[in-house]
């Protein structure tokens, strides 16, 4: 079905765009937080369609972390040797993403592993 853009429709103007990047957090300075990067895993899913670029690494995990400070963040489970269970506890550990461009540069990024000392 062909989607019809109404015709009063106009792309906004430089007020309304400066008005939309200002209105989210307008006069708020961001806070560092330092986070202990251990928590619990709240819900997981095994990817198997992945997409775009990390083909070589499918099936995988990806899971919701509720940090212990409070937070959850979603991130990829890995060295998982058996099952995961809702509840586990996890630690955020560096790996690698992924490879990019013709020259080959390694993309680092954080995941999370089952807690090794508990």
């Amino acid at each position: 079905m062909p989607t019809r853009v109404r015709s009063n429709w106009r792309p906004p103007n430089a007020r309304q765009r400066r008005q939309t990047m200002t209105t989210a957090a307008p006069m708020v300075t961001p806070e560092r937080v330092r986070f202990s990067g251990r928590g619990v895993v709240e819900s997981f899913t095994v990817v198997m369609e992945p997409p775009a670029g990390f083909e070589d690494q499918a099936p995988y995990l990806i899971a919701l972390v509720r940090l212990d400070e409070g937070p959850i963040v979603t991130a990829q489970l890995t060295d998982i040797d058996g099952v995961v269970s809702i509840g586990d506890r996890v630690e955020m550990v560096t790996r690698k993403l992924s490879t990019e461009g013709e020259r080959g540069v390694i993309i680092y990024g954080y995941k999370f592993r089952p807690v090794l000392n508990v």
